[in-house]
């Protein structure tokens, strides 16, 4: 049975994170993503440390299921290539700051004379248009104008970043419900189309409960470290080895946590306590009291206990540790393969289980300009037209060698 996005071809102009996040899951659920990089450089995260071989590892976690294509877009005949394959696709994806792929002769306009049914999707800091739109974006600035570094860390303290690149994630998030969505518009009604999104907007787009507090009632959201904002408790506490997050809001799982797990059967009479929202309201109270409890043992001895009752808790884990979880080896999310430069090395798994095929690692992530004579002979140009464009640095392939051995 074949992959949903078999036969779907994508020509991907995207850099670093957010646009290579959308085109590797499509690449996963089969698409033909060509990744077109700059003859010079190539992506941007090709540079990022760790480097093994002169590959970047982070890079080849990312860009699996891809092929690499190096053009030097200065170059008129690299331009008439790009051209050629956004002709033959089915979804371009860019993530430049607003103006540049319309400058590179790249836009969508531009394109769309050529592919009238073209999905085109472009990711940018702030959005195609608005007083921002010309501004350059990254996660870092769109968490800070987004409100979340300021509801993120510890009550009182500096604004946090999110541990990960948030909006970044997002965005390529959110760029994939697009283009799938207008892919499935295209196969029922015939009509490609453009769409857009942005750091900042798919950020915001992930605060809806912070949303409904602020119009409904003025609350403006803030740090809680690592409370809910609406139930209690609801966080981390400190263990007598580390910490053990609780998930016990409603009123049965706050009996069971009091009466199974803590042994305190008379807290739900407590005034204090009585209702999830006193318990919200008095959390640091709560907090003092819990812990109390919980730094008399383990971990792993509370997380046993939540189980037991069914409460739901787990152990606070360092990156170390989730890796080599039983759990996450047995779900296979962390999955071995051959890259034709690092070697043998390990990269995300899947994280969408199915029942049919949908989505799979067939392919490593490229080197840069891998696949440029393969992309430009099924283009239709000839051994001599190839030869000539690599002559005159028109197109890239770092290690064309490999190809002649």
């Amino acid at each position: 049975m074949p992959l949903p996005l078999s036969g779907i071809r994508v020509l991907d102009l995207t850099n670093v994170l957010a646009g290579p996040y959308c085109s590797m899951v499509l690449g996963d659920m089969g698409a033909d993503v060509i990744k077109l990089e700059n003859a010079d450089m190539g992506d941007t995260s090709r540079n990022f440390e760790p480097q093994v071989n002169g590959e970047s590892y982070c890079f080849a976690v990312l860009n699996r299921n891809k092929k690499s294509i190096a053009l030097n877009l200065k170059d008129p005949a690299a331009l008439e290539v790009a051209l050629k394959l956004a002709a033959k696709a089915d979804i371009v994806m860019e993530n430049f700051r607003p103006g540049v792929v319309k400058r590179m002769g790249l836009g969508y306009e531009a394109i769309k004379a050529l592919n009238p049914g073209v999905i085109y999707a472009s990711m940018s800091g702030f959005g195609q248009t608005g007083p921002y739109g010309k501004k350059g974006g990254f996660d870092i600035i769109a968490q800070g104008m987004s409100g979340i570094m300021m509801m993120t860390g510890e009550p009182g303290g500096r604004p946090a970043k999110v541990g990960i690149a948030m909006n970044d994630i997002a965005s390529g998030v959110t760029a994939l419900s697009g283009i799938l969505g207008a892919l499935i518009g295209k196969l029922r009604f015939g009509d490609g189309q453009y769409l857009e999104t942005s750091l900042l907007e798919a950020g915001l787009a992930w605060t809806p409960w912070e949303f409904g507090a602020y119009f409904g009632s003025g609350e403006i959201p803030t740090a809680t470290g690592t409370r809910h904002r609406r139930s209690a408790p609801y966080q981390a506490y400190r263990s007598s080895d580390g910490y053990v997050t609780v998930g016990a809001g409603s009123a049965k799982l706050w009996g069971a946590f009091c009466e199974q797990v803590i042994a305190q059967p008379e807290w739900p009479l407590n005034p204090d306590y009585k209702t999830q929202a006193l318990r919200t309201k008095n959390a640091d109270a709560l907090e003092r009291d819990i812990e109390a409890i919980l730094t008399r043992n383990t971990t792993a001895h509370w997380v046993e206990k939540l189980d037991a009752a069914g409460v739901p808790g787990g152990p606070v884990f360092g990156y170390e540790q989730i890796m080599h979880d039983p759990h996450i080896q047995s779900r296979k999310m962390v999955h071995d393969i051959e890259h034709p430069i690092i070697g043998a090395m390990k990269t995300l798994g899947l994280p969408i289980k199915s029942s049919g095929e949908l989505n799979t690692i067939r392919l490593p992530a490229p080197w840069l300009g891998q696949h440029t004579d393969e992309v430009l002979q099924q283009l239709g140009y000839a051994s001599d037209q190839v030869e000539a464009m690599f002559s005159q640095g028109a197109v890239f392939d770092q290690y064309r060698e490999k190809h002649r051995r």
